[in-house]
């Protein structure tokens, strides 16, 4: 082999010969040698959430959460609560970053009403129609109840989210934002709480991906995808590549 070539892997020379269309299409005519203008796996992985204590929930807030998320995925013989794997804590990390300043949608008007398939249309980040769905959610169930959500029994909470979804309750909040789009936000990201990787703080122990026998980031589990209604024999695992 020519020592010129000495120490050059397969892996540069295809990344260099990718690189060729782009390089053509460039209006400076740059020519690259040497050492390529980019490192491999450069990328920043997902950084682990603390599990502890509250980045954007008030107390109130927090409790009032936990116990929707309580009710919406009760414990059973299948998996631990809503609560308990941590859903809560998964939306809390969530509203207190991009997501919860929908810093990545465009949030300027002209706000028109739009169709039920293209979800809530208005100016509030999703931080803000929680700060205000969580703080209607409690002045209707005092005046109903005399009680914070938190406080009613199961039986309760239940009917007042079963309210909440069917229409039958309306929370007073902004225009534009109805009770219903709340109800379906809070159960959206309680969902995806359950079903996320751990990192994000929630599905802890990974409750959610053994309930449905998902594998998680395992490298390859191709030898099981044509076994039907054969259950994958091998625990999930995260991004960080903990084992469940």
């Amino acid at each position: 082999m020519d020592n010129s070539l000495r120490g050059v892997t397969r892996r540069h020379l295809l990344a260099s010969a990718a690189a060729l269309p782009i390089l053509a299409a460039t209006a400076d005519g740059r020519t690259i040698s040497g050492n390529l203008p980019w490192s491999p796996f450069a990328g920043a992985p997902p950084r682990p959430v603390n599990p502890l204590g509250w980045y954007f929930f008030t107390p109130v807030e927090a409790a009032t959460v936990e116990a929707i998320v309580e009710r919406l995925i009760p414990a059973d013989q299948l998996s631990p609560s809503g609560k308990e794997c941590g859903c809560a804590i998964f939306i809390d990390r969530q509203l207190a970053g991009a997501f919860g300043q929908a810093s990545r949608l465009y949030t300027k008007g002209p706000f028109r009403q739009g169709l039920p398939t293209q979800g809530y249309q208005g100016d509030l980040a999703p931080a803000g129609r929680y700060r205000l769905g969580l703080q209607a959610l409690n002045e209707y169930t005092n005046t109903t109840y005399k009680k914070d959500f938190r406080a009613l029994s199961a039986e309760q909470q239940d009917e007042v989210l079963a309210g909440m979804d069917g229409s039958k309750i309306k929370l007073n909040l902004k225009p534009g934002f109805s009770t219903k789009e709340f109800f379906e936000l809070v159960l959206q990201n309680t969902m995806e709480g359950f079903f996320a990787d751990p990192l994000y703080g929630g599905n802890k122990n990974m409750a959610g991906w053994k309930m449905i026998g998902f594998p998680g980031a395992r490298y390859d589990y191709r030898d099981h995808i044509d076994k039907r209604n054969v259950p994958y024999p091998r625990g999930p695992v995260s991004i960080y590549g903990m084992e469940g």
